[in-house]
């Protein structure tokens, strides 16, 4: 058996080649814990604009002579995705070592000796806990040599539509709270940012992105706060309070130190990919002797379709503690 496990450079290369959209795939299917509330974009290389379209035509009463000039409105925003690259230097066997130890290739009569399929696969799926971790707080830099340098995630996207005034309070589509969350009063805090919602926002089925403190409190206060009521049949509350069941909670971990929660329906948060085009690539290299390369390139962006209040609401978290609790306008 030890001999099937040394592989040659062909054999990965080969490898490389025969599944390479499953290898460029996978970084995407990685994400999925965080990607299954959001909506993939394939076949998005650099920049395509989204938005939405708005016009001012109206029924009024039936006149022969009436004419009205049609105004379209086209909020476009723009999805960008960014060519990233990785050179991955790897020891084979120690790659087989790890699958063998993880007993990743058991449970299929097919798959219980490791392939180079199955080691390119564990280099490519690790690719993707960095995607993860830049989905919010990515910073755009052409310069950089880390994942969250490739793309703008969604918080840096937010603030910079905060200072360049898109985003903001007259616009209905932004809440700054003046008060810390706590274990008190994060339920009368979630109620206070539903009831400031546009009603058109409000009545869609909604995710409220938050970090995984915010989902603990608000369950610590809605225990305390009703305690006493018969239909509190579980701890984890997954809606917030007088949302009808719409706005449901989503604590993910890439969002721990984010000072924004968000609030859009599924379709408004997109993440582009390529995956349709030869642009993307895979290949294994030897560049010295028992080490290879894994080589891959892939885009990768996200971007909000709409920050109309009917689609968005940013929600900045206060900076510093305060006495009352509650949310601000």
């Amino acid at each position: 058996m030890a001999g099937k496990l040394q592989f040659t450079l062909q054999e990965y290369q080969e490898a490389a080649t025969k599944y390479r959209k499953d290898l460029l795939m996978l970084p995407i299917i990685g994400i999925q814990d965080t990607l299954q509330y959001m909506t993939g974009r394939p076949g998005i290389r650099f920049k395509e604009n989204v938005g939405m379209l708005n016009g001012n035509a109206q029924f009024a009463p039936y006149k022969p002579s009436r004419r009205s000039d049609f105004n379209l409105d086209i909020d476009f925003r723009t999805l960008e995705t960014f060519m990233g690259s990785v050179v991955a230097n790897f020891e084979p066997n120690s790659a087989i070592s790890t699958l063998l130890g993880t007993g990743a290739t058991k449970g299929d009569g097919q798959m219980q000796t490791p392939t180079a399929k199955h080691v390119l696969s564990l280099i490519a799926k690790s690719l993707s806990e960095n995607l993860n971790n830049a989905i919010w707080s990515g910073k755009r830099n052409a310069s950089g040599d880390t994942t969250a340098d490739l793309f703008d995630g969604f918080d840096t996207i937010t603030e910079k539509d905060i200072q360049e005034g898109r985003v903001a309070k007259d616009h209905g589509n932004y809440i700054k709270l003046t008060d810390e969350i706590t274990n008190v009063n994060a339920v009368d805090v979630a109620k206070s940012i539903l009831f400031q919602l546009d009603p058109r926002l409000r009545k869609q089925d909604l995710y409220m992105f938050c970090s995984q403190d915010f989902a603990d409190k608000y369950n610590e206060a809605y225990l305390m706060s009703h305690a006493g009521i018969p239909y509190n049949g579980k701890y984890d509350q997954t809606t917030v309070e007088g949302s009808n069941g719409k706005l449901k909670l989503v604590p993910l971990f890439n969002k721990a130190d984010s000072k924004f929660i968000h609030i859009c329906p599924r379709q408004n948060m997109l993440v582009g990919y390529d995956q349709m085009s030869d642009t993307e690539s895979v290949m294994v290299k030897e560049y010295e002797p028992f080490i290879l390369s894994y080589i891959a390139t892939m885009f990768f962006g996200v971007q909000f379709e709409s920050i109309d209040p009917r689609r968005f609401m940013a929600v900045e978290l206060a900076t510093a503690p305060a006495t009352t609790p509650g949310a601000g306008a």
